[in-house]
């Protein structure tokens, strides 16, 4: 965890400098978020997401057109995150043109609210960097087999109200659906790279599913 923190502190300063936050903003805006990362109710939407997809997106920057963006995106995109609610990504867009709103202007505010809305439903774009943000997002389902079934766990930890029978329903389709798209991502870079892989672990977590039904 302390590892986790010295990371997130870091990536923390280099996006507060591509925004030119000066020690104030950027103390207040993180806090914020490392809070948000940290609640109880987050055993997978934590601080680990966030900085996994901080690593990802580290690997495709070069390939990005609004950079600075994608990155903020990433920060807040589960800002916002309670099992039960259906308005995570709203309330998450909400949050992020709240403590925003003196350092971006109006459209960039606008772009980054839509990108974060748009990883409610994960599907493909005509953006590029909107693919890239979606992609990211799904990186976790081509994790190495630990990580993936560390991954598995923490989502039905999040979700340990639902009825067993009733999780295992609900998250077979929600499998279903990312191993039935074709591609599952959209970059070039993540389909050459982790595609194979992802599509290797959801056939794995579906046939599990499938002997735990039977």
């Amino acid at each position: 965890m302390q590892s986790e923190f010295a990371d997130f502190q870091l990536y923390r300063q280099r996006c507060a400098q591509q925004f030119s936050l000066n020690r104030c903003q950027t103390q207040q805006l993180y806090a914020r978020l490392l809070a948000a990362y940290s609640e109880p109710q987050r055993h997978y939407h934590g601080v680990q997401h966030i900085l996994e997809c901080l690593q990802h997106f580290d690997q495709i920057r070069t390939q990005l057109q609004q950079l600075s963006l994608v990155e903020l995106a990433l920060w807040f995109h589960d800002a916002v995150y309670h099992p039960k609610a259906q308005d995570n990504e709203a309330q998450s867009a909400t949050l992020c043109q709240q403590l925003c709103a003196d350092f971006l202007t109006a459209a960039q505010l606008e772009t980054v609210s839509r990108w974060i809305l748009a990883t409610r439903q994960h599907q493909p774009s005509d953006e590029p960097d909107l693919n890239a943000l979606l992609d990211i997002d799904l990186a976790i389902l081509a994790a190495p087999p630990a990580r993936f079934a560390e991954y598995q766990q923490q989502i039905h930890q999040e979700y340990a109200w639902v009825e067993q029978n009733l999780y295992q329903h609900k998250r077979r389709a929600v499998l279903m659906q990312f191993y039935q798209m074709q591609p599952l991502y959209q970059t070039r870079y993540f389909q050459q790279h982790y595609e194979a892989q992802a599509k290797h672990n959801l056939a794995q977590a579906l046939s599990a599913a499938g002997e735990s039904a039977s």
